[in-house]
């Protein structure tokens, strides 16, 4: 790998929790460790689920955290040209359908796509998206830090949404586009976005681009075993006496602080984070409970 370029990809339901946080520093120190560059990208490909304003309140969260992005920030509602660009090429080329079924038809057919509409050669019609033809399944990938994942078949054959039925841009499209477009290398995020890899590495290989490696942060979960999340009301983090959760945050990615750092400015806690970072202090587990 020559040049390491990381990215913190949040989106813009809410303001920056405990989780989003974690997300974040693992990505952030990652990138650091390597000499490499860091990237922020606003998801807000879903209007509807945004908050107004979130996504300038996380951009100085980030900053009340010391954590610095290089380059410009990148927003996803800026590149829907080129999303459907790729879309028109792979109907033209026959690699992408439009789908009529609903999500009530396909939990009848046993809860995975069927690729009912896969050969009905459908018209585009308001209500139907747009799926990818899924040849070569991809049924496991390597983490950095877990090693071998397995990807259920039933989940890996599927035809998946690339344009969903309300006319917004599917997330596995839109940030494999993203990622290639940026040059990212490595993707560190939570645990929670495993099961999509499988389907972002099946658009690396139709789009004849080799895949970024990936690292998965162990999740931060309430007592009752849910995701810190902003769908699960989780608070937002304080930006005005940040140390705390800083810290809070760097020991749940396992590093062990001495004294004297955490006493230190927010600036040499986080330059002391990037200098002893190591993929093998993270926790084994997928889960904590915080």
């Amino acid at each position: 790998m020559s040049h390491y370029i990381g990215r913190f990809a949040p989106s813009p339901s809410g303001p920056l929790h405990f989780g989003s946080l974690v997300a974040a520093l693992g990505s952030y120190f990652q990138a650091r460790a390597m000499n490499g560059e860091w990237l922020v990208r606003i998801e807000d490909l879903d209007p509807p689920r945004e908050m107004p304003g979130a996504a300038d309140l996380i951009l100085k969260t980030l900053e009340a955290y010391g954590l610095h992005w290089d380059r410009t920030v990148w927003y996803q509602s800026h590149r829907h040209q080129a999303y459907q660009g790729q879309i028109d090429a792979w109907l033209a080329q026959g690699q992408a359908y439009f789908c009529r079924c609903t999500r009530k038809q396909i939990r009848a057919s046993g809860g995975y796509y069927n690729g009912a509409c896969r050969h009905r050669h459908l018209t585009p019609q308001p209500g139907y998206a747009v799926r990818l033809q899924v040849d070569t399944p991809i049924t496991h990938f390597y983490d950095e830090k877990h090693g071998k994942i397995e990807i259920p078949l039933a989940l890996a054959q599927e035809d998946f949404i690339i344009k969903r039925r309300d006319g917004l841009f599917a997330y596995n499209l839109a940030v494999v586009l993203d990622d290639i477009d940026q040059g990212i290398t490595q993707v560190v995020r939570g645990a929670d976005l495993i099961e999509p890899t499988g389907r972002q590495i099946s658009l690396y290989q139709q789009l004849g681009h080799p895949p970024v490696s990936y690292l998965h942060l162990p999740l931060a979960v309430d007592h009752s075993g849910h995701k810190l999340s902003k769908q699960n009301h989780a608070p937002a983090i304080d930006r005005h006496n940040p140390r705390p959760t800083l810290i809070q945050a760097m020991a749940f990615l396992g590093f062990e602080l001495p004294v004297d750092i955490e006493a230190a400015e927010l600036s040499e806690i986080v330059a002391w984070g990037c200098q002893n970072w190591h993929i093998h202090q993270l926790p084994e587990t997928f889960e904590i409970t915080r």
